[in-house]
Order: C-alpha cells, then sequence, then structure tokens
C-alpha cells in the first residue's frame, strides 16, 4: 500500500465515521475521532453482516483492499449509540 492509498484510506474512513456519527446524533469528537470510529465501524459492521449472511455493500478497493462503506456506516452508527449511552450523563431532575 502506497503513501497516497493510505491517505485515501484514512479520508475514506473519516467520511463514513463523520456520517455514522451524524446519524446517531451524538459527535465524539473532530477528524481524528471520525477516522478512528470509521475504521471500527468497518470492523463492526463487517463482523455484523457475517454474523447475519448478508451480503457487502459498496465496497471499495483501496490498495488491493476492499473497505465496505454501507457497513461501515452501519458499524459507526451502532459503535456510535453504545458509546454515546455508555459516556452520556443522566440527570435526574
Amino acid at each position: 500500500m502506497t503513501f497516497l492509498e493510505f491517505l485515501l484510506l484514512l479520508l475514506i474512513a473519516g467520511v463514513c465515521g463523520a456520517i455514522g456519527q451524524a446519524i446517531a446524533g451524538f459527535s465524539l469528537g473532530g477528524i481524528l475521532v471520525s477516522i478512528v470510529v470509521g475504521f471500527i465501524g468497518a470492523l463492526l459492521g463487517s463482523w455484523m453482516s457475517g454474523q447475519l449472511g448478508l451480503p457487502e455493500l459498496l465496497t471499495v478497493q483501496v490498495g488491493g483492499r476492499a473497505f465496505p462503506i454501507i457497513w461501515s456506516i452501519i458499524g459507526s452508527v451502532a459503535f456510535v449509540i453504545v458509546v454515546g449511552l455508555l459516556t452520556t450523563k443522566k440527570r435526574r431532575h
């Protein structure tokens, strides 16, 4: 994988992570956090699709590896919701 391919992969993961955070309605941080959320979302989403027996949807080939766009967004949403539930302080009136 070349440096340019690595930067492209970071960009794609960042966009997927940012979309996942926007859908979940909870932002964990800036662009670096979005990149991490995108990668975790790709892992979680691919695992979920394998467990459910669903196909990979909209994959992008970067450096000879497939990056699942749709499953990355779905996994990012799931990850952000779980983190948001665990870290949000509950208010009592």
